[in-house]
């Protein structure tokens, strides 16, 4: 690593966004697996927009790429639409 002081700062800030990153791609991992544990119609129904907001706001931000968001809500909303009927 180069002793500049930018360089510094810039290792510091890109060690900053990774934990931050991973911090956010890790808790909406999380909720996905809680949406598809629940087995009741009502309750996943209620849950599917926080989720669906919480993978939207990682596609902006660039963690995730937008089509993997896309496929991401499709299969849990099949999956929510299946358990409501």
């Amino acid at each position: 690593m180069a002793n500049h002081k930018a360089t510094k700062k810039d290792v510091r800030q890109s060690a900053k966004r990774r934990d931050r990153n991973k911090y956010y791609g890790k808790t909406t991992r999380n909720a996905i697996r809680d949406l598809k544990a629940i087995k009741e119609g009502k309750e996943a129904g209620e849950k599917m927009p926080l989720v669906a907001s919480m993978i939207d706001k990682l596609a902006k931000k660039g963690i995730i790429h937008k089509n993997k968001a896309a496929n991401l809500k499709s299969k849990l909303s099949k999956k929510v639409n299946a358990l409501a009927k």
